[in-house]
């Protein structure tokens, strides 16, 4: 699908004046949420959303400053907001159970969830966790340059500053070498993160880095104490995320169910989609 048609297909949701941009394949009160990292969107599962729809209500959206969902200038943009966007979607769509696949800071949004759940503070269900790449353990995070530079007391000028072939470059930096974007794949990165005045907002929203910092006792806690069925899916040549959260994931939870993707990297899911959604399905046929 062309990113062009996944706009013009998509819907939006009015969150105390801000539009919120979500793909829904079919009205059902138990589906599957598609959460996207930084710095991309709910595009990135355009390659596995048909053969998903085919098993499952399949629901993504933009988070707000990302995609094509809102991009204030002056909203807080916490992880806490972002999981009360969430819930807000699930409650007006009425779902009230959900499957997650989840990538980047999508699982970091997740964490999140299940610390409510064990508060009580959900009006929904999560029934089976799936998680991509993504810097679970803040200890094993390694970002790249342009991130470390958008963290910083000059990130505001980076990201207003950064040329289109800069940001290119830094994204293709994380993807494997053998599974590198086409020329088009990388506009389409770059015209989401553009959108609606992108850029100077970025540096708000890497903050979520420093977040899992500070909330780490709260957001792997949670994690290691859920019963939910779970797996991780990790491209094991992504520098952020990569074979050294691997051997960090299997320190912090021994048991956990990891399939291990030799020569992909940051985006399995938009990397080597077929072989993602065989390990998923297979995770779902074990678990249903």
């Amino acid at each position: 699908m062309k990113l062009k048609n996944w706009r013009e297909s998509g819907n939006y949701f009015d969150y105390k004046g801000y539009p919120i941009f979500y793909q829904w394949s079919e009205t059902a009160n138990e589906v599957l949420i598609c959460l996207h990292g930084f710095p991309t969107s709910s595009f990135d599962y355009h390659k596995i959303w048909n053969s998903l729809a085919k098993r499952f209500a399949v629901l993504s959206f933009d988070m707000i400053g990302y995609g094509f969902s809102a991009k204030p200038q002056d909203f807080d943009y916490t992880t806490f907001n972002q999981a009360d966007v969430l819930q807000a979607l699930l409650e007006h769509l009425k779902i009230r159970k959900v499957h997650i696949l989840a990538h980047d800071y999508g699982n970091t949004i997740t964490q999140e969830l299940l610390a409510r759940a064990e508060e009580k503070r959900l009006n929904f269900s999560i029934e089976s966790l799936c998680f991509l790449n993504g810097a679970l353990f803040p200890e094993t995070h390694r970002p790249i340059l342009a991130q470390k530079i958008l963290i910083s007391p000059l990130g505001f000028v980076f990201g207003r500053l950064i040329s289109d072939a800069r940001f290119k470059q830094s994204l293709a930096s994380i993807f494997g070498k053998k599974t590198q974007p086409t020329a088009e794949e990388l506009d389409d990165f770059l015209q989401t993160f553009k959108f609606g005045g992108g850029r100077q907002i970025a540096h708000k929203l890497i903050r979520y880095m420093t977040e899992r910092t500070a909330n780490r006792t709260r957001w792997v806690g949670a994690l290691q104490r859920t019963e939910l069925p779970f797996r991780f899916i990790n491209g094991l040549a992504d520098p952020v995320s990569g074979a050294h959260l691997v051997k960090r994931f299997r320190q912090v939870m021994p048991q956990t169910d990891i399939v291990e993707l030799k020569d992909v990297g940051h985006f399995p899911h938009f990397e080597v989609p077929e072989l993602v959604l065989e390990k998923f399905f297979e995770f779902i046929h074990a678990n249903s």
